[in-house]
């Protein structure tokens, strides 16, 4: 039995790796395709996006509805019951589906990221292995199975380690063993292979002054958190059940799908830069390209209308772009610093503040831009974001949203 257990997570980690590889190529080439077509049918999208919103929610409800939203709280869901999550939350239906409407909505332009559905992907592919080797599948191994998801999205294990830890296992009793850790290095170290050793946002390298930080460091983790937070709760507050907001958007889920499409898409009309999950302008941003101030505020409407429009896909590339946007606009505050150094450190804040995992942000972007040397400035800027992002909203999204699938688990069992 103990020699199935190792197997099974180890080939389960191998094929992590290679799927996730696969799922990005697919989704990297969806959002190539709809820049494409944005760039030729300029207006179009006024039309297109609105109805695919509306069709993919609709296909959403009535082939796999256990695949809407991110990815992550249906993981967190899981932990409760592994078994019977593998029957409803992160069964092959469920995450199949997940994968071919993420890729549907980056070809729609929606404002999403392909990282929160490889953590459901993965913890699937987790279960499937278990399965095949009848081996009972256990709560440690869903989270490695999701961490490495994250490690193999990013190309990060060490981030994806850390989210396992921050993130997915609220209630890990430290019962993390060397071989669910290793999982999720190979993981990421499979994906590395088979994507090659590269950097997601490029060497950037940026540092900053010690007597600088003192001063950024504040206003990025205040600025950052805050928006993060406010991001947090404007997506809880829409959820059915919880507010009078969400229970209308509940009711005619068809109508509010299309109306966030049409948001999205007036947005990405209008500026040309919202769409898809926004890499391209957040990378630019970070190697020091000026970008109009009101891209941040924008990034943020677009995510949050996508976020809550009920179609599958994730919100950390968006969430990473919008975080961009925030430090641009501290460049503005704070014009005689490194550029680099000072986007970097709004990205930090913000994604801390949606997802409340400060060691996470820090790693991520430390390994994303290889800025090692400002490690000590991000991590005071994710712990104080933090506490900014609690002040404005004290539930932590993901937990948050995972109550909603809770009763999905329940009817598996």
């Amino acid at each position: 039995m103990q020699f199935r257990t190792r197997v099974a997570i180890l080939a389960g980690a191998i094929a992590i790796g290679v799927v996730a590889t696969l799922f990005a190529e697919a989704a990297d080439a969806a959002g190539a395709w709809f820049n494409a077509f944005a760039r030729r049918w300029h207006w179009l999208p006024l039309l297109t996006t609105p109805l695919i919103f509306v069709a993919l929610v609709r296909i959403t409800r009535r082939v796999a509805p256990l695949a809407r939203g991110s990815g992550i709280p249906q993981v967190i869901a899981a932990q409760a019951d592994p078994e019977a999550a593998t029957h409803s939350l992160i069964s092959p239906r469920t995450v199949i589906a997940k994968a071919f409407l993420t890729v549907g909505a980056v070809g729609a332009g929606a404002s999403v990221g392909r990282e929160g559905p490889t953590v459901q992907l993965a913890a699937a592919i987790m279960g499937v292995a278990h399965r095949l080797l009848r081996v009972p599948l256990r709560m440690p191994v869903v989270i490695a199975g999701g961490a490495a998801g994250v490690a193999a999205a990013f190309n990060t294990p060490l981030a994806g380690l850390l989210f396992a830890i921050e993130e997915l296992a609220s209630a890990y009793e430290q019962r993390v063993t060397l071989l669910v850790l290793a999982a999720i290095v190979i993981a990421g170290m499979v994906a590395q292979s088979v994507q090659g050793d590269y950097v997601y946002f490029g060497v950037i390298g940026a540092h900053m002054p010690i007597l600088a930080a003192v001063l950024v460091v504040p206003v990025a983790g205040v600025a950052g958190g805050a928006s993060g937070g406010l991001f947090a709760r404007a997506v809880l507050a829409l959820r059915p059940g919880a507010h009078r907001w969400g229970d209308r958007a509940g009711a005619r889920p068809l109508l509010f799908a299309g109306m966030c499409g049409l948001i999205v898409a007036g947005l990405g009309v209008f500026t040309g830069l919202t769409w898809g999950t926004g890499y391209s302008a957040a990378r630019a941003m970070i190697v020091g390209v000026d970008a109009p101030l009101w891209f941040g505020p924008a990034k943020f409407a677009a995510t949050l209308a996508t976020a809550v429009a009920g179609l599958p896909g994730g919100i950390f590339a968006p969430s990473l772009a919008v975080g961009a946007g925030v430090g641009n606009l501290l460049r503005q505050v704070f014009p005689g610093e490194p550029a680099s150094a000072v986007v970097i450190l709004g990205m930090v804040g913000y994604f801390a503040g949606v997802v409340r995992a400060p060691l996470t942000a820090v790693i991520i972007l430390s390994e994303t831009t290889a800025s090692r040397g400002l490690m000590l400035p991000m991590f005071a800027t994710a712990f104080i974001a933090d506490a900014a992002s609690r002040a404005v909203c004290r539930e932590k999204l993901y937990h948050g949203l995972s109550q909603g699938f809770a009763g999905a688990l329940r009817a598996g069992r």
